[in-house]
């Protein structure tokens, strides 16, 4: 068991060593330059992944403005199961993404979209709608990229062996702490503490 979990921490290790600072670095700018009543952050994402879509629209939608640090207009769309469950079960599970960004989803907005493979065809799906209407698309995926990283405008790929999926999220899950961390860091004037002053 201990053996195991040095070889799991040293891989974690190896792949945090080789992130692409400058993909992050991208995916901040174009966050940073978003104007919260023109622009909407949609996050995506399938199990463990729509786990990390929900923390990361919860960090950025709600830690930083509590904090007084920054505003985001943001949507999970993993997280209304009600209405996940209706497309699902009315028009099936592929559209489950794109049904709630169709007529919604506008040029300027950006879509967040997490997935280890890169080939889930709800993700695609949503992604290529929104590339035709020219939203911007961050990336997240794991093992190859598959679909997703040739679709993506900024791609934060973590490059693993297919199957490896604990590692795949722990870094997109990094990532987000990551970018939410730096708006805490280098926002002048925020808030330690919550306030909706």
């Amino acid at each position: 068991m201990s053996n195991f979990t040095a070889v799991y921490i040293n891989k974690l290790i190896k792949l945090l060593d080789s992130a692409d600072t400058e993909a992050v670095n991208r995916i901040i700018e174009l966050l940073d330059g978003l104007d919260p009543f023109e622009n909407t952050v949609y996050f995506m994402g399938n199990g463990g992944s729509a786990a990390t879509a929900s923390h990361f629209a919860t960090d950025l939608g709600v830690g930083l403005k509590l904090r007084g640090i920054k505003n985001f207009s943001v949507m999970c769309l993993s997280d209304n199961i009600p209405a996940v469950t209706a497309i699902s079960n009315d028009v099936g599970y592929d559209n489950i993404f794109y049904a709630q960004l169709k007529n919604r989803l506008k040029k300027g907005d950006v879509l967040v979209a997490i997935s280890a493979s890169g080939n889930s065809p709800n993700i695609v799906k949503a992604a290529e709608y929104a590339r035709s209407l020219g939203a911007r698309i961050i990336g997240c995926t794991g093992f190859d990229g598959g679909k997703l990283r040739e679709l993506s405008d900024i791609s934060f790929h973590v490059q693993t062996e297919k199957g490896e999926y604990g590692l795949v999220e722990d870094m997109h899950m990094i990532l987000d702490h990551i970018i939410y961390s730096y708006f805490v860091a280098t926002k002048e004037g925020a808030s330690t503490k919550y306030t909706l002053e």
